[in-house]
């Protein structure tokens, strides 16, 4: 085979009980679905004249590259607020890691790949729709500017799996900067381990945080403060683009500040604050407007684990972690507030002695906002293009393609909501001739910030139910059109709509 990966494997070189070595389990019938040509580049895969065959027999784990060490990762997590001490890469193989041309480690870690010794009584695998969706979403996150898992290839298993029915099969190849999760110190934590917990962290440092100087004795509350500040921005940008996660447990987020494990995840067509899309979130945990929080509960657990490797006693060591968790609510709102500020079209802050009134003013202004949007039900990705669309048109704007955005048709001529909403516009409209000077200028800069086109719910379900009836032409039209979200292009104007009533997906369900 000349499929060539210059694997370095770091992650198998760390101490035992971070992992069980696990190989793959062979698939009857591997056939090729997609394989990401330019992602492969980055990461010094060469790929030169290899068939879609030999791509399907790498991919689908029954063939084992050259110099990898297959591995499953060791780790805990809570699961909607409840412990669980033994987790692990219940159907993930870690093939190994590579350097990329940034000179970066990533790891290339197959996922539906067959039983582990984390497996817990389960089969290992993947049914074909999860793995698509994770596909389509992490490449579109990517596109989208978040920081993100990759999608290297997904191949069909050509075996059948069984969740609530059978269903065909796949294994999908994730690429991360590391899959190191809350729940893996967690994991060591819980046992005590003190060699696997400052193993992990040395790790971490080294990898990802390198800017910490790995002698100073405070490395390790350092390392904790850049992990909670990479979450705070993360969570910013999921909630600026109405993406809900569906699933924030520990062992779903990473210490590398990377969204992972796009499960019963989604983004919100008409808007709620407490939107939730998981069919196994009973209770809304993880709803949209529970994610800041949800994010700084994580954290505190990672806290916990590492509390004995901060400096000075207990007490001093819990005080610094908690002035850091602290520190976490006004990292994301500042996150949340610049980025709302740009979806505006406002690139300044006012003068230096007005900062702070102006900061105050912009908070009460994008809330204002947000109860609009929540009261009406209005289409949040298609109301902020919209209004990118009106920023140089001033008071002869068309407004009405904006309540037209919401959901019930009742609230579409709702008095009030279009009192409350004319106000709104009215008020921006000001603030922006108060504080731009170009407004054409800040139209492109808006439609910049403000996508077009999103992987919407309804899109991906489509795509998942033509590929399951062995059509994949919908599932590669829906990655062309996602891969330039802020650019409006006539041949994906469907893309750019919302779903209509019988279309919209109001569920969405884990792969396990």
């Amino acid at each position: 085979m000349s499929l060539l990966f210059p694997f370095e494997n770091a992650y198998a070189q760390l101490p035992a009980q971070c992992f069980s070595k696990a190989l793959p389990t062979p698939v009857k019938k591997p056939q090729l679905i997609r394989f990401n040509e330019a992602l492969a580049r980055t990461l010094n895969i060469d790929f030169s004249n290899v068939t879609d065959d030999e791509l399907a027999a790498v991919f689908s784990g029954n063939e084992t590259p050259e110099n990898s060490e297959p591995l499953a990762m060791a780790y805990s997590g809570h699961q909607f607020g409840n412990l669980n001490p033994q987790l692990g890469d219940g159907r993930a193989i870690l093939l190994g890691d590579l350097i990329d041309v940034r000179g970066q480690l990533m790891d290339v870690q197959l996922k539906g790949a067959g039983r582990t010794p984390y497996s817990r009584g389960g089969d290992g695998r993947s049914p074909m729709g999860p793995a698509l969706r994770e596909y389509i979403l992490c490449e579109a996150m990517t596109a989208l500017g978040v920081p993100t898992t990759r999608a290297l290839a997904v191949v069909a298993s050509g075996e059948p799996v069984v969740r609530q029915q059978r269903e065909p099969g796949a294994i999908f190849t994730r690429v991360a900067s590391s899959h190191i999760r809350v729940g893996t110190f967690q994991y060591f934590a819980l046992r005590r381990d003190e060699e696997g917990l400052k193993a992990i962290a040395d790790h971490v440092i080294e990898r990802h945080y390198p800017e910490i100087d790995s002698t100073a004795e405070d490395r390790y509350l350092q390392m904790f403060k850049a992990i909670c500040k990479a979450q705070a921005d993360l969570i910013a940008h999921w909630m600026l683009l109405g993406f809900i996660h569906g699933v924030m447990n520990t062992d779903n987020m990473t210490v590398s500040g990377e969204t992972i494990d796009y499960g019963p995840c989604a983004f919100i067509d008409a808007f709620s604050m407490n939107k939730k899309f998981s069919s196994i979130d009973q209770q809304g945990r993880y709803a949209y407007n529970n994610q800041p929080a949800i994010g700084q509960w994580n954290l505190a657990r990672l806290a916990e684990s590492l509390l004995g490797l901060f400096p000075g006693d207990e007490k001093e060591a819990v005080a610094a972690a908690t002035e850091i968790l602290g520190d976490y609510s006004h990292w994301h709102h500042s996150a949340w507030q610049a980025g709302i500020n740009k979806k505006l079209g406002f690139s300044t802050v006012g003068d230096e002695d007005d900062a702070i009134n102006r900061a105050e003013n912009d908070k009460a202004f994008s809330e204002r906002l947000l109860k609009i949007l929540d009261d009406g039900r209005l289409d949040f990705t298609l109301f902020f293009r919209r209004l990118s669309d009106l920023a140089d048109q001033g008071s002869n704007a068309d407004r009405a393609s904006l309540l037209a955005l919401a959901d019930d048709p009742e609230a579409r001529k709702s008095e009030p909501l279009l009192t409350e909403l004319n106000a709104w516009l009215d008020d921006w409209q000001t603030r922006l001739s108060e504080r731009e000077v170009d407004l054409v200028t800040v139209k492109a800069r808006m439609h910049s910030v403000n996508p077009a086109i999103i992987p919407r719910n309804h899109r991906v379900a489509e795509a998942i139910a033509a590929a399951e009836a062995g059509d994949y032409t919908v599932f590669d039209k829906l990655l062309s059109a996602v891969e330039q979200p802020y650019v409006s292009r006539p041949e994906f104007a469907e893309y750019e709509q919302g779903p209509q009533p019988e279309e919209k997906v109001l569920r969405t369900f884990c792969g396990t």
